[in-house]
């Protein structure tokens, strides 16, 4: 007696209809907006170089000194923004890599500013740095440079907004004198959401206004950006195309340095590094720092000079033949080089408090 059985087959889908699926599940994540960004080590530039023919840092009145130093500023790249943002796809690939961060787009742009506000303020991040470089150098060269605060742009519907104008100069808050930024800042905060009363020199008179600063999350804002106006000495040109934000600070002014001292600052070693600098020659953080010392080490840096405030974020994240020396402002900066011109191994990289 034979058996056999009657039972029919369960339907199950073939191996072509599963790649069909997962392709348009593919496919549909490739067209659906993920609500991040992507950064990558981007661009390395030598400030001793040229860029489009041009010398980075020229001079029409200092004499400029050839040197065997390389000075590099690295940069970050970016990927999206709040118009176009990357899709799932490209977003599960850099999360997947090391080389690459995924960031809210939030954090890079923020909800009460369009891309363009952005793009605008990195731009004059990097116009204020570079002033500043250029005093920090003159003054470590010796020179008188007298500066003054000033208000370089103001945000519509804002406090600020058709009470401040681009130009003036700010001399005084709540009618006393003031200098700096911080000082304003502090008083901001101070004051609150009362009024604020601000002393101005505009087309030369002096005049007096009041503004009420805005909450905006946990500080107190007027809407305006200031940096400093400068009476330098000498002219000094900074030019490095389309980069923005203020992390050059540090490296423009070694490379205005070494542009127009006789030695070379870092003998014929490539350095490279990352960092503001106040005007009074302070180191100050910025972001992306691991993602700017593997820029470095590929574009053949063997030194990365790199602010104290970022330390812990490289401990074990250094690449390998790559040094990296701490520091805090431009006195720490120019002992580093002389123990790199001179040939000296520098420490393992270790954070203080």
């Amino acid at each position: 007696m034979s058996y056999f059985n009657s039972e029919k087959p369960k339907p199950r889908f073939s191996r072509w209809g599963i790649v069909s699926l997962l392709a348009l599940a593919l496919a549909g994540l490739s067209f659906l907006p993920s609500g991040y960004v992507i950064e990558r080590p981007g661009q390395v530039f030598n400030v001793m170089g040229e860029i489009d023919g041009k010398q980075v840092i020229s001079s029409s009145d200092l004499e400029s000194y050839p040197s065997e130093s390389r000075f590099d500023i690295t940069t970050v790249s970016l990927l999206g923004n709040r118009e176009a943002n990357p899709n799932w796809i490209q977003v599960l690939a850099a999360w997947a890599d090391p080389d690459q961060l995924v960031l809210p787009i939030d954090t890079v742009f923020p909800p009460n500013l369009s891309t363009e506000e952005v793009r605008a303020e990195s731009t004059l991040q990097m116009e204020v740095s570079q002033q500043d470089a250029i005093a920090v150098a003159l003054k470590q060269m010796g020179y008188q440079v007298p500066r003054s605060l000033y208000v370089n742009s103001v945000i519509e519907d804002t406090p600020a907004s058709k009470k401040l104008i681009a130009g003036d100069f700010v001399v005084s808050a709540q009618g006393f004198a003031i200098t700096t930024f911080e000082e304003l800042k502090a008083t901001i905060q101070a004051t609150g959401d009362s009024e604020l009363l601000l002393g101005l020199v505009r087309d030369g008179i002096e005049r007096q206004i009041t503004i009420t600063p805005a909450k905006q999350g946990d500080s107190f804002v007027i809407g305006a950006m200031l940096g400093y106006t400068y009476d330098f000495p000498a002219s000094v040109l900074l030019q490095l195309g389309d980069v923005g934000g203020p992390s050059g600070g540090l490296m423009f002014t070694l490379g205005i340095l070494d542009s127009f001292t006789p030695d070379s600052l870092a003998g014929n070693n490539h350095v490279a590094g990352t960092g503001t600098i106040s005007s009074d020659g302070q180191v100050g953080p910025i972001g992306g720092i691991k993602l700017k010392v593997i820029a470095a080490k590929d574009a053949g840096a063997t030194v990365f000079l790199a602010p104290s405030q970022n330390c812990e974020e490289l401990l074990g994240h250094v690449p390998s033949g790559l040094s990296v020396a701490i520091v805090r402002d431009l006195e720490d900066a120019l002992i580093v080089l002389d123990q790199v011109a001179a040939g000296t191994k520098l420490p393992e990289l270790k954070c203080t408090n």
